[in-house]
C-alpha cells in the first residue's frame, strides 16, 4: 500500500541509502533514475504538463461555493412593489432589526396588503404585525451580481444551513473517494486512476447543473468529492516517481505553487464571466473530461510497473528518459538493476494498527493526525469565510488565494534549514493571531489584510505538515499511516463548513475558533520530532528512536552552523 498514498510533498531524504551498496552490485530505482537524468527536458514535460490537472482539482474543490454562495444582503421579496426602487421597497416592507448586522429583518415582512398600501400612502410601523417571507427573496446584487443555488432555491433564513450541509457532503465523497481512486492507482496505475478521478468530476459536475433539489444537488456533490485531490495528486505522483531525489522537494512544490495558485486566483473572474451557477457547473466540470487524453501523453509510472513485476517495461521507459535527456543508461547498470531487483526480498507487510500497539509511536501519530485535522479544517474555514470580510468578494477570494504561491515556495526552499517543527509552529502561531484579529478589526480592507496573512500561514502550516507526516513514519506503514493521517484531515473538513456557519448566530465566533484550532495545532506540533536532514525510518525502531532522539531547540541550520564551526576549531587545533 506504500505506493497508494504519497502525500503531496514527500521527498526522498535517504541519500545515503540511495547511493550504498553498489559496490556490491546493486542498483535501484533511484540510481537508475538518475543515470537517466535527474531533472532533465523530460521531467520539464512531465512537469508542464500537470497544468491541466492542478487546474482540474482547483474547480473540483472551490467551485461549488460559486455555485452557492449568497450576498450576505438580503430581504423579503414583495410582488407588489417591484415598481419601486430597490431602497423603496426595503424601506417600506422590511422591519428594522438593530441588533442584527444591517439594520433590517432579513428572514420577515410587515404583513399587509401592499396593494392598498400603495394606494393610501400608509407608512408602516412598528406596531404592524409581520410574517416570514412568502414569495422569496431578494439579494444585493453588488455582492453576487449572478444567481446561485442560494438565491434560486432560497438557501437562506429557515434553510440557512444547507449551503454548509452541501459542502459537507462533498468532504463526505473525498473520503470515500481516497479509498476507491487509491485503489484504481495501486492495481491499475497512475494513469487511469487520474483519469478516473477527473471523469467521476466531469459526470457529477454536469449532472449537478441538471438538478431541482437539495437531495439531488448532494448526491452530485458528493461523487464530485470522490474526484477532489484525486484528480490532481495522481498526476502529482506519477511525475514525483519519475524525478530524482534531488529534486522531489522542489517539485513537489513548485508545479503546485504555480498552476494551483493561477487557477484558484482565476476562479472568482471565471464564475463572473460565466454569469449563472449552471454555467459555473458546465464550464469547470466538463473541461475535466479532457482527462481522457492523458493515457496519450503521459507515460505510466516506472515505480509502479515495478511494483508489478513489469521489471522490462519500467527499464524500457527509463531507457526513454535518458534518450530524451540525452543521457545513456550503461547497459551494466541496467543488468545489476534488474538482478538486483530479483534478488530483491519482499518485506513483511504490516498493518498501521501497528503504529496503535507501540505507545511512543501511538503518541506521535495520533497527535500528528490531530494537527493535519486542525491544518484542513484551519485552512477551510478561512477559504469559507471570505464572504464575511465585508469586502468584494471576488476580489478578496483572490487576494487570499494569491498566498499559495509565496507559502508554498517558501516551503520548497526555506523547510530544510529551519526544519519542520519550528516552522509549523511560527505559522500556527501568526496564523492564530491574525485569524482572531480578522474577526475584531472591523471588516473591509484591514480585514481581508489580516485574513491574507492567516490564510498565508496556515498554507505554510499545512504544506509542512503533510510532509513531516511522511517522513516520520517507518517504511513498512508509511504508505497506509500518510492514508490515515489525509483521511482525518478530510473528516475534520466535514466539520469546517458548519464553524462557518456559527456566524449566524454570533458573527465573530467562526474565526475565534479558527484562531483557537491554529493555537492548538501550534502547542501540539512540539510533541512532534524534526525530521529535517534526517533519513526517513526504515523500521519501527528507527522511528521509535527518531522520536526519542528529539530536541526541542533542533533547528537545521543553525545546527549545520554548530558543526561547521566545530569542524573548524578541531581543524584549528590540530594544525596546531
Amino acid at each position: 500500500m506504500e505506493d497508494k498514498v504519497i502525500s503531496k510533498k514527500i521527498p526522498s531524504n535517504n541519500y545515503m541509502s540511495e547511493k550504498d551498496d553498489i559496490s556490491n552490485g546493486e542498483v535501484d530505482y533511484d540510481q537508475l533514475l538518475s543515470s537517466a537524468g535527474e531533472f532533465g527536458r523530460y521531467q520539464w514535460f512531465l512537469f508542464f504538463a500537470t497544468f491541466p490537472f492542478y487546474i482540474f482539482g482547483t474547480f473540483s474543490y472551490y467551485s461549488q461555493i460559486f455555485m452557492t454562495e449568497p450576498a450576505q444582503n438580503h430581504w423579503c421579496w414583495v410582488p407588489e412593489l417591484a415598481n419601486l426602487s430597490e431602497h423603496e421597497r426595503r424601506t417600506l416592507a422590511i422591519p428594522s432589526d438593530n441588533d442584527g448586522r444591517f439594520g433590517y429583518s432579513q428572514c420577515t415582512v410587515y404583513s399587509a396588503n401592499w396593494s392598498d398600501v400603495l394606494i393610501s400612502g400608509i407608512k408602516p410601523n412598528e406596531s404592524w404585525p409581520t410574517e416570514s417571507c412568502q414569495n422569496g427573496w431578494e439579494f444585493d446584487k453588488s455582492e453576487i451580481p449572478y444567481p446561485t443555488v442560494s438565491s434560486d432555491w432560497g438557501w437562506v433564513c429557515d434553510k440557512d444551513s444547507y449551503q454548509a450541509t452541501a459542502q459537507s457532503v462533498f468532504f463526505l465523497g473525498c473520503i470515500l473517494g481516497g479509498f476507491v481512486v487509491g485503489w484504481v492507482a495501486d492495481k491499475f496505475g497512475r494513469v487511469p486512476a487520474a483519469v478516473f478521478a477527473n471523469i467521476i468530476g466531469c459526470i457529477a459536475g454536469v449532472a449537478s447543473t441538471f438538478t431541482t433539489s437539495f437531495l439531488e444537488f448532494s448526491i452530485c456533490r458528493f461523487f464530485m468529492g470522490m474526484s477532489y485531490d484525486n484528480c490532481m495528486m495522481m498526476m502529482y505522483l506519477l511525475v514525483l516517481e519519475f524525478v530524482a531525489p534531488k529534486y522531489r522537494t522542489i517539485i513537489a512544490n513548485l508545479p503546485f505553487a504555480i498552476f494551483y495558485t493561477l487557477g484558484v486566483s482565476a476562479l472568482p473572474w471565471i464564475s463572473l464571466a460565466c454569469g449563472h451557477w449552471k454555467t459555473i457547473g458546465l464550464v469547470t466540470s466538463s473541461t475535466m473530461a479532457l482527462a481522457i487524453f492523458t493515457p496519450f501523453i503521459v507515460p505510466e509510472s516506472p515505480r509502479w510497473l515495478l511494483s508489478k513485476g513489469r521489471v522490462d517495461e519500467a527499464v524500457n521507459k527509463l531507457v526513454k528518459i535518458g534518450e530524451v535527456n540525452k543521457k545513456e543508461i550503461p547497459s551494466k547498470l541496467i543488468e545489476q538493476f534488474k538482478l538486483s531487483i530479483k534478488s530483491e526480498k519482499k518485506q513483511k507487510s504490516l498493518s498501521s494498527l501497528e503504529l496503535l500497539k507501540r505507545p511512543i509511536l501511538r503518541k506521535i501519530f495520533i497527535t500528528m493526525c490531530v494537527v493535519y485535522m486542525c491544518c484542513m479544517i484551519v485552512f477551510d474555514a478561512l477559504v469559507r469565510s471570505v464572504g464575511s470580510l465585508g469586502f468584494d468578494f471576488f476580489l478578496s477570494f483572490t487576494l487570499v488565494s494569491l498566498t499559495e504561491f509565496p507559502s508554498l515556495v517558501i516551503v520548497a526552499f526555506v523547510l530544510d534549514l529551519t526544519g519542520r517543527k519550528w516552522l509549523t509552529i511560527i505559522s500556527f502561531s501568526l496564523c492564530c493571531i491574525f485569524s482572531i484579529a480578522t474577526a475584531f478589526v472591523g471588516g473591509g480592507l484591514q480585514s481581508v489584510l489580516c485574513a491574507v496573512v492567516a490564510r498565508f500561514c496556515v498554507n505554510i502550516a499545512t504544506n509542512t505538515s503533510i510532509q513531516w507526516a511522511a517522513e516520520m513514519l517507518p517504511t513498512p506503514v508509511r504508505g497506509s499511516g500518510t492514508s490515515i493521517v489525509h483521511i482525518c484531515g478530510y473528516l475534520a473538513t466535514v466539520i469546517s463548513p458548519y464553524v462557518v456557519y456559527l456566524e449566524t448566530y454570533i458573527v465573530w465566533l467562526p474565526l475565534v475558533i479558527v484562531g483557537s484550532l491554529a493555537g492548538l495545532g501550534a502547542v501540539l506540533a512540539f510533541i512532534l520530532p524534526e525530521t529535517a536532514r534526517r533519513d526517513m525510518p526504515q523500521t519501527f525502531e528507527e522511528a521509535e528512536e527518531l522520536i526519542r532522539d528529539q530536541k526541542l531547540f533542533d533547528i537545521p541550520f543553525l545546527e549545520k552552523k554548530k558543526r561547521e564551526t566545530s569542524g573548524h576549531i578541531n581543524s584549528s587545533f590540530q594544525m596546531s
